[in-house]
């Protein structure tokens, strides 16, 4: 919406500024985290009166997590909102690509809500149907992919338009593999298992948010990379016109995150819940295929692929062998059994991130 503001640039010379997508996403970040910060007490004051015994406690998980009963979850709400309203503010709302993460950002959040409403009134760990669930995520990710094909195709000069709907091999200056339409079904596939992966991880205070501020930060860089001609064409990456602006998303992420880790620090004041780790997820899947590098997402979000692949692992392990891997799945339970304490896991897991994610960003140079 400010960039309007850059029109009269001819009259008030500073109002150029806000052409620059890094000014713009700058803007975004303090936004978000300044309408967390201003409303996020009154939506945690809310959700208690309204949740009451708020989500509900695995019993057969560990025990210091009893103590934790009577916390609301469904912060992501917050987070949620400050994202929508600081993206609407600062981000060209004439850019599809916009609106292609906000309406699966929200499309998800919204699938994780009623999974977290289902949970509190039922007072039940057995939510929204997982059948249903992912019918409608993959339906939700489907519809944006195709989009996301249909934009880039028409921004990309008709001797690149195969990058549309191929697939980009990290560390190799020119490695495309065009799959065609099942790009709508690779990519959609990207989206749901990201956003399934980061819910997963949102197990203990501060464990998911963190991480997926890093993976933020990470592909924020990358997209303003990709979105530029000069700098693309400097780092021999694939330039897709207009994703530059998805930084703008990926900044009020950062910002609605560090605002609500200020609530959920422990002992949290507030939970994520399926409404924000489901729609963060999705976001950040949205974004990695987007700009070419979903690759590159299994890699800066290495620790969601590990929080997944341990319960898939654990699940068929005990339907093959009737025996456990791991002590409890997702992962960050089995260290808990091991007997680290919930902080040093957290923490642990958050300097897991930061070395994975500059492996990430290692792949726009060693080519």
């Amino acid at each position: 919406m400010f960039t309007w503001l850059a029109e009269f640039s001819g009259t008030f010379s500073a109002l150029n500024v806000f052409r620059y997508i890094t000014f713009r996403a700058g803007g975004a970040t303090a936004t978000a985290l300044f309408f967390v910060f201003m409303f996020g007490p009154w939506l945690i004051s809310l959700l208690r009166v309204k949740q009451g015994k708020g989500q509900p406690i695995r019993v057969d998980g560990p025990q210091s997590h009893l103590a934790k009963r009577g916390t609301p979850t469904m912060g992501g709400l917050m987070i949620l909102s400050g994202i929508i309203v600081s993206t609407l503010l600062w981000g060209n709302l004439a850019n599809a690509y916009v609106w292609i993460v906000l309406f699966v950002t929200i499309g998800f959040g919204a699938i994780g809500f009623y999974d977290d409403y289902l949970k509190v009134t039922k007072q039940s760990h057995k939510g929204f149907s997982g059948r249903s669930r992912l019918a409608i995520e993959a339906a939700i990710a489907g519809v944006a992919c195709l989009a996301i094909v249909y934009v880039s195709k028409g921004a990309l000069p008709p001797a690149r338009e195969f990058l549309a709907t191929s697939i980009a091999i990290p560390f190799f200056k020119d490695l495309l593999i065009d799959i065609g339409l099942l790009f709508v079904v690779f990519g959609g596939f990207v989206i749901v298992a990201s956003g399934n992966a980061v819910n997963l991880t949102d197990g203990l205070d501060g464990l998911a948010i963190v991480p997926v501020m890093i993976a933020a930060a990470t592909f924020g860089m990358i997209a303003y990379l990709v979105g530029n001609a000069i700098f693309a064409n400097y780092l021999q990456i694939n330039f897709v016109p207009g994703t530059g602006e998805l930084a703008i998303i990926c900044g009020a992420l950062i910002g609605a995150g560090i605002g609500f880790l200020w609530f959920n620090a422990p002992p949290a004041q507030i939970f994520m819940g399926d409404t924000g780790s489901l729609a963060l997820g999705g976001l950040l899947g949205t974004v990695a295929v987007a700009v070419k590098h979903e690759i590159v997402l299994a890699i800066v979000g290495g620790l969601f692929v590990l929080e997944a692949l341990s319960v898939i692992i654990q699940v068929a392990s005990f339907k093959l062998t009737g025996k456990r891997v791991f002590k409890m799945a997702p992962i960050h339970h089995h260290f808990e059994q091991l007997g680290w304490t919930e902080p040093q896991v957290v923490i642990r897991f958050w300097i897991i991130s930061v070395v994975l994610a500059l492996i990430g960003l290692s792949s726009l140079k060693l080519r």
